[in-house]
């Protein structure tokens, strides 16, 4: 980019930071996540760094928080309440000390102190003579609002400290909201018709920031303590010295204080204590987004000043985002195995969840026009563990007028066949949302089948390149063919010896014998994966019993729970096609042995749905959903309304959430297998 499109960007991006920072602190209906918030904030930073002249120490990105609502009385904090950096890696923690430790005098040795971020609304409260006499929000960092009588009523706030107490004391904490208190809260609003809370932080202060306090009573909001701005009484000033010292004193004083809280010796630690707290992350009964580092030495720390809005010695180290900000470059077309065309947005590699990503999956073209997505657009991408990441949202706000609209493609781009939707031509089949590439001899589309059929027989040795290689020698031109190979026949090409043409062929004859749920499966089946295709197997038994069905009517395929009208038309359809049968009869002749399936018995699980989430050390995830399976019960991929039981390991994902959140009973791996015993 050039500066002056970079000028214009860091105006778009100053007006909707601005925008967003309004909704979030003044009116507490923020449009976007955190994650989100962050994105934008980091790109304008790094823009900002580029062209430092173009930074405004007046802009709004300065300003700590909101300003406080008219409706409240108006408090100016003595000491003021500052906001924190950020850091994303082990790479900008360490850069962080370096920074401080250039400001130090040589040979200065730091010693850390870190504690959980919440995440809830920032008070001061002020105490004389070990009472409680005002709370105040953080509001612009100056001047905050008075919600005393809201804060009353949070049990975990002592209303009297626990004596000895220092004559006058200023205290900062954060005052939370449970999720199981947000869940609650948030199906009482769904009955009443109420909008939902977006998240923990909200919800806590939209209960503090009304002028009801018995509204604020019912929300059962807690409070963590965890700094001392100010303290009256030379008797009590060792507790000034170091942070860690601070925390002790507020135990003491009656304040809840974070049990996780730890001092450090080195920044070396820190990295792994994050990796300890990621691991009980997801089981805390409030929510966080990271780990607040301090410097312990409350000297060193106030020598090292503020930059901006955020004091040196102290940043928050966040976990990775699954939602983050980038700018669409392109919009590329990818062609399935099934001839499925989906488009890819194509942007600069951007960190989300914790990898870099430089592609996101939009599905289809009905998806591009619901999100009105262009080319030049800033969008919201999103990454879940180890799932394909998605454009999710447009922030239209953030247009300057380039940006080009995607067209509907017209032709393959890898054979230029004819592009349609299916179900135009299929009366069995509803008109899809996806678009077709529809010769059958598209190479895009037969390269993508031959992968996925090797997956599924899982013959390891034959990797992407190998089968394209095959193809191109000629020594294959469909996945039946790969049983005729000869060690011969690959041990003559280029870059190939006779061990690894050995290696192959064992490979190939190792598998020979397939599953009949493995063997629907590599078919490539439109509709059909891995958990239709052992439906399928479970029920017919076997390969000849479903064909003579689907030869008769849908009637039989289309009672098996489970599969719908589009699956039990694809089945149906595929099975009635000569040239899918004359490709079965193929490989049987090749050598391929279909095992029999055994009809599933009624057994101790029969009737109850399994979701597996996180790593079992007993067992593999694969061994589990055997075991599941043999017992009668079902293994699905996503926690819904109906799933029995979530078996949750260690380091467990989003599945997780989402179980608490519809109620869904978790299983420990102890009690999981106990229920298999």
């Amino acid at each position: 980019m050039s500066k002056f499109d970079d000028q214009k960007r860091i105006q778009k991006l100053r007006e909707e930071i601005a925008r967003l920072r309004s909704e979030y602190h003044i009116k507490n209906t923020p449009g976007v996540t955190d994650e989100v918030y962050d994105s934008l904030s980091r790109e304008l930073n790094k823009l900002l760094k580029k062209h430092p002249k173009l930074d405004d120490p007046n802009a709004p990105e300065h300003r700590v928080a909101g300003r406080p609502l008219d409706k409240f009385v108006k408090v100016r904090h003595e000491t003021p309440m500052f906001s924190i950096s950020n850091v994303f890696s082990n790479e900008e923690l360490f850069a962080w000390e370096k920074r401080n430790l250039k400001l130090l005098p040589k040979n200065t040795e730091l010693e850390y102190f870190c504690e959980l971020k919440f995440d809830g609304l920032a008070v001061s409260l002020i105490y004389e003579n070990g009472k409680f006499v005002r709370g105040a929000t953080r509001g612009d960092g100056e001047v905050g609002e008075d919600i005393t009588e809201n804060l009353r009523t949070i049990g975990t706030i002592p209303l009297t400290l626990t004596a000895p107490y220092p004559k006058g004391i200023e205290v900062r904490g954060e005052a939370i909201m449970k999720k199981s208190v947000l869940q609650k809260l948030n199906e009482q609003n769904e009955k009443e018709k109420k909008p939902l809370f977006a998240n923990s932080r909200n919800a806590a202060a939209g209960s503090l920031r009304q002028l009801d306090p018995k509204l604020a009573a019912e929300r059962h909001l807690d409070f963590f303590a965890y700094e001392v701005v100010r303290m009256k009484g030379d008797e009590w000033q060792k507790y000034m010295e170091k942070h860690s010292k601070k925390h002790e004193l507020l135990a003491r004083l009656g304040f809840t204080v974070d049990e996780y809280s730890k001092k450090f010796s080195s920044i070396d630690e820190i990295p792994g204590f994050m990796d300890e707290i990621s691991k009980i992350r997801e089981k805390l009964p409030f929510g966080i987004d990271g780990v607040v580092i301090s410097i312990d030495d409350t000297g060193v720390y106030k020598s090292l000043g503020v930059a901006g809005k955020d004091p040196r010695g102290i940043t928050a180290f966040k976990y990775p985002a699954e939602r983050a900000t980038t700018v669409v470059k392109d919009v590329k077309i990818n062609v399935g195995r099934t001839g499925v065309l989906t488009p890819l947005a194509v942007f600069e590699p951007t960190l989300v969840a914790g990898s870099m990503v430089s592609k996101a999956t939009l599905h289809n073209m009905d998806q591009i026009e619901r999100l009105d997505l262009r080319i030049g657009d800033t969008v919201v991408i999103e990454k879940a563990g180890d799932v394909i990441p998605k454009v999710v949202e447009v922030l239209v706000k953030l247009r300057v007028g380039q940006e080009k609209k995607v067209k509907i493609p017209t032709a393959c781009p890898a054979c230029g066949g004819k592009v349609a939707k299916k179900g135009a031509d299929f009366s069995l089949l509803p008109l899809s949302v996806a678009y077709y590439c529809v010769n059958p001899k598209c190479p895009a589309k037969n390269e993508r089948y031959l992968e996925h059929f090797v997956s599924a027989f899982e013959i390891y040795e034959l990797g992407p390149k190998i089968l394209r290689r095959f193809k191109d020698e000629g020594l294959i031109t469909d996945a039946a063919d790969i049983f005729t190979l000869k060690k011969e026949d690959i041990a003559v090409l280029e870059r190939f010896g006779e061990k690894s043409a050995e290696n192959i062929i064992d490979e190939i004859k190792n598998k020979k014998r397939i599953s009949l749920s493995r063997f629907l499966w590599a078919l490539g089946i439109l509709h059909v994966g891995e958990e239709t295709a052992r439906d399928l197997a479970v029920h017919f038994g076997t390969l000849d019993q479903l064909i003579s069905s689907a030869r008769k009517d849908l009637a039989e395929i289309d009672s098996i729970e489970n599969i719908g009208p589009a699956v039990s038309g694809s089945v149906y359809k595929f099975f009635r096609d000569k040239s899918n049968l004359d490709f079965i009869k193929k490989l049987e002749e090749n050598g391929v042995i279909i095992e029999k399936t055994e009809k599933k018995k009624a057994g101790k699980l029969t009737g109850l749905t399994f979701v597996l989430t996180g790593a079992l050390s007993q067992m593999s995830r694969e061994l589990a959903k055997e075991k599941i399976i043999s017992l009668g019960g079902k293994v699905a991929g996503s926690v819904s309304k109906n799933t029995s039981y979530v078996v949750a390991g260690e380091d467990p994902g989003s599945k997780f959430t989402k179980a608490e959140k519809l109620g869904v009973k978790v299983l420990t791996e102890k009690e999981f297998l106990k229920m298999l015993s």
